[in-house]
């Protein structure tokens, strides 16, 4: 039985470990951590993996382990700090040079803007805004209600417009 389970096993973490690490780099803003917590995580996932019951998609369950992991790792350091700008990258389809700055440029307001709001803020719009959960699948990574969810990302969209009128940048162009 352990067998069917160890293969399961590796395939979700040959699916999954790629877009779990890139939640926790968020999360984290450190390389090096989010490759620790991603183990971590799937230590987690190894050990429980016959308990998932499949109320949740696999992917949303992983979420949900991996931001308790991060959680756990943000309280033991003391810190409450989300993710780093400068481990950020763009991708597109041969941009030019200037339309790569400006994005950048644009990219980095907004994550500077959302990384100054409260932590529930930051999270909901992590999820919803970068990662594209559903609301029914933020509500579970959360622990939350879907109405919680719907109400927290209207706010925090709300509070991340004023931020960035705060800042003087011009909010149409960059969200």
């Amino acid at each position: 039985m352990r067998d069917q389970y160890s293969i399961l096993f590796q395939q979700v973490y040959e699916e999954y470990s790629d877009k779990v690490y890139g939640y926790l780099l968020l999360l984290t803003g450190k390389k090096e951590v989010a490759e620790d917590l991603t183990q971590e995580t799937f230590l987690k996932v190894y050990k429980h993996l016959e308990h998932f019951n499949g109320d949740s998609l696999i992917f949303t369950w992983l979420v949900k382990i991996a931001r308790n992991v991060a959680i756990d790792y943000l309280r033991r350091v003391n810190r409450l700090r989300f993710f780093s700008l400068d481990k950020f990258s763009i991708q597109s389809n041969q941009p030019s040079p200037i339309e790569i700055i400006v994005k950048g440029e644009k990219t980095s307001l907004l994550y500077k803007a959302i990384k100054s709001l409260k932590l529930s803020y930051q999270e909901v719009l992590i999820l919803r805004k970068i990662k594209e959960f559903s609301i029914r699948e933020t509500a579970v990574i959360l622990g939350w209600s879907e109405n919680k969810v719907k109400i927290t990302t209207s706010r925090a969209m709300a509070a991340l417009k004023k931020e960035l009128k705060r800042r003087g940048e011009l909010i149409e162009e960059i969200i």
